[in-house]
């Protein structure tokens, strides 16, 4: 399994969030492309884009059975599709840079803002584009089984 993209992941995220706290007011917002992206300084109670606000432990808990599912299963998941395997090291990578965030201080700093969307950070891009291979994943297999049983 692609560990070594999880940690990136991870790194990345928290030297990102670690330049806008340091260099950033919360609230500041700089332009990037004036009226349509900006970098803003927000702290987040919930998950990505702010959905489930104040649920801080519900998301440590499942953060934490996140990485024990991937650590258990990761024999398994070594003889997986390489989507499978970047999807779970995407997910893992956000999901644990999120739970850091959310142990430091019981919030998410967010900060890429297109004003039509909620704030957001790049763990939680992570977690979207992992969940989004593995769900391809899951139905190009369902599809070649599907073939597989009318061929």
């Amino acid at each position: 399994m692609p560990v070594g993209l999880g940690l990136i992941v991870f790194i990345i995220d928290q030297l990102v969030k670690s330049y806008v706290t340091a260099y950033m007011e919360l609230g500041q917002s700089i332009p990037v492309i004036k009226d349509y992206f900006y970098i803003t300084y927000v702290l987040n109670p919930g998950a990505a884009f702010g959905m489930f606000a104040n649920q801080r432990m519900m998301f440590i808990i499942v953060a934490v059975v996140l990485c024990a599912v991937v650590f258990y299963f990761r024999k398994q998941l070594a003889r997986e599709s390489m989507m499978m395997k970047y999807g779970v090291s995407l997910l893992a990578g956000g999901a644990v840079g999120n739970l850091y965030d959310r142990l430091q201080s019981g919030l998410v700093v967010d900060f890429f803002d297109f004003r039509v969307w909620p704030v957001f950070n790049i763990a939680d891009i992570a977690i979207c584009v992992g969940a989004a291979l593995i769900v391809m994943d899951i139905f190009s297999r369902r599809k070649e089984n599907d073939t597989d049983l009318q061929g």
